[in-house]
């Protein structure tokens, strides 16, 4: 495949509130480094905002991003800022409250639900913005989400959030957040070989609601903030052969595959990664092919 031909578009696209999404994005964690947060070494600065600048040349219309998104020299935020501000009207930024991390890097206690509002405004300082288009809320292992759930509800309402998703939950927790304000997205880990049996759930919950369904990690699997494997699976290398593609790309397509209301966020720091991402919207796989690799997804192997 000719990956420099292909824009977002080749995707589709899904409602993710007002706003009408290619179902390819960009996840901005590795714009800071060579690793999630602190494992890694800083990203060359020059080079995030050239794929910043890419994506939007590309067609990609969301991004996913977060406050606590740095490293030792390099703010996810403050990169997405320099390098797009004015915005363009038709970009959606999604971000995520509840996790905190000190300026040092180490992680820090979660959020209070009164604490809430010091993170949306903490991500509306660094994106300069006066309101933010889709705020998460990541779940850090508590039971019930309707607290701090009701307190983004309350911001919504002030103007300072124009809509709402969860992540990192349990099915009851949509139900539960649903009770409260309308859930345009949810956001878990989910990925190819990568077997959660609330996100496999979620999936199929979100499609019959009409939800964003908006898997993380989708690539690294459960190596999450390390990044990707060196190893790939030979079925994935297989069916990659027959389409002259890589096998991120295939297990980029095969996410968006699980349904019209999936939308992949692949994360990288290189212009030329971001152009083989995007391109994998373009890739549709068989019947046959969808059948093996579903095969690896629903096995131990």
């Amino acid at each position: 495949m000719t990956s420099e031909t292909i824009t977002a578009d080749a995707a589709g696209t899904w409602p993710l509130g007002d706003h009408s999404v290619h179902r390819i994005g960009l996840g901005a964690m590795r714009l800071t480094g060579s690793a999630a947060f602190h494992l890694g070494t800083p990203s060359d600065r020059t080079r995030s905002i050239a794929v910043l600048r890419k994506a939007i040349e590309l067609g990609v219309n969301h991004i996913d991003t977060a406050a606590f998104y740095f490293s030792a020299l390099r703010s996810a935020n403050e990169l997405i800022n320099s390098a797009l501000a004015p915005y363009p009207d038709d970009l959606l930024i999604a971000t995520k409250v509840g996790p905190h991390r000190e300026y040092d890097g180490e992680w820090g206690t979660a959020a209070r639900p009164d604490q809430l509002r010091g993170h949306v405004e903490e991500n509306l300082r660094q994106l300069g913005r006066d309101h933010l288009d889709l705020v998460y809320l990541r779940r850090m292992r508590q039971d019930s989400i309707a607290e701090h759930f009701g307190a983004l509800a309350e911001l919504r309402e002030a103007g300072l959030i124009r809509h709402l998703g969860i992540s990192d939950v349990h099915p009851r927790h949509l139900a539960e957040a649903q009770a409260i304000a309308p859930v345009v997205s949810v956001q878990n880990r989910f990925g190819l070989g990568l077997r959660t049996p609330a996100a496999d759930e979620l999936l199929r919950l979100c499609g019959e609601q009409g939800i964003a369904f908006v898997p993380f990690y989708a690539i690294a699997g459960e190596r999450g903030e390390r990044g990707a494997a060196e190893n790939v699976d030979e079925v994935v290398e297989a069916v990659a052969r027959a389409h002259g593609a890589s096998p991120v790309q295939i297990k980029t397509a095969w996410t968006l595959h699980r349904g019209p209301h999936v939308l992949a966020i692949p994360g990288t720091g290189d212009p030329g990664h971001l152009v083989e991402n995007v391109a994998a919207g373009a890739i549709r796989l068989t019947d046959e092919e969808l059948a093996r690799l579903d095969a690896r997804h629903t096995t131990d192997a």
